[in-house]
């Protein structure tokens, strides 16, 4: 059995799609240095949302990227993962060159675009990658054509 097919079943229906409302709303960091994290995501030009300090071992620091229906948090007592143990945040851009010149511009240490050959098939394969100081890892994914069926009808 596979994710995909929880049900244990051979029949290749796919399942209808859910009709409930469920939108991905926060991504939780491991952070070993909050304010460090906070100084970071602030520099990124990210909305601060709250830092909410409830007592000495609960804190929780939210930012939202610019124009994201989701958000990040991170903080002190809300999670046990290994700080910078989170690999492949995808930020989708439409423009990548300028994504890149904003974040270098800013002191984030990005990589070199990768691309493919053709100019056509850039959409979804052009990408470069940055980290947090814990080394959470973020890739900036070039969107300039949605693939068929990535939008929800209403």
């Amino acid at each position: 059995m596979t994710s995909t097919d929880a049900s244990g079943s051979t029949s290749a229906q796919m399942p209808e799609a859910g009709t409930i409302d469920m939108k991905l709303e926060v991504v939780t960091l491991p952070v070993s240095d909050v304010d460090r994290a906070k100084r970071f995501y602030e520099s990124l030009g990210w909305r601060l949302d709250i830092d909410l300090v409830v007592s000495d071992d609960l804190r929780t620091v939210q930012f939202t990227p610019p124009h994201s229906q989701c958000s990040i948090h991170f903080g002190k007592g809300i999670t046990a993962a290994e700080p910078g143990s989170v690999d492949r945040l995808i930020l989708a851009v439409s423009d990548i060159e300028a994504a890149r010149d904003d974040l270098i511009s800013r002191g984030v240490d990005v990589s070199e675009v990768s691309a493919p050959d053709s100019e056509k098939e850039r959409s979804y394969f052009t990408t470069a990658s940055f980290s947090d100081p814990d080394g959470n890892g973020w890739l900036l994914q070039e969107i300039t054509t949605r693939l068929p069926g990535r939008e929800w009808e209403d």
